[in-house]
């Protein structure tokens, strides 16, 4: 080595365990794996969870509604086409398939 170089030195990358930790919503126990606890060392996240995969699901998930679907007939192909709103009689419905070939020909 030259006397000029500059050793560098890898920081060294830090393990992790399977961590046993409580749930603040139902009180049963959940695993915090360490490919988890990675994710959040990656994501700069400090505090670990305080709720379970099933809870944290269940916060997320309180504040939306259960979505209405309607069904129409495809102004184009004649298939069913699944709609989250009201068709109104005056303008065409498109299926999933027929709306993208009509986006796509743009």
């Amino acid at each position: 080595m030259y006397e000029d170089e500059v050793k560098v030195e890898e920081a060294e990358t830090p393990t992790y365990q399977d961590e046993t930790l409580v749930c603040v919503e139902c009180g049963k126990e959940f695993i915090f794996s360490a490919g988890e606890q990675a994710f959040y060392a990656e994501k700069g996240y400090t505090n670990k969870p305080k709720r379970c995969k099933a809870c944290r699901d269940a916060k997320k998930n309180a504040g939306n509604p259960e979505r209405q679907y309607y069904y129409a007939v495809c102004s184009e192909c004649g298939g069913e086409a699944k709609l989250t709103f009201q068709p109104s009689q005056d303008k065409p419905v498109y299926c999933s398939a027929c709306f993208e070939k009509r986006r796509n020909a743009r």
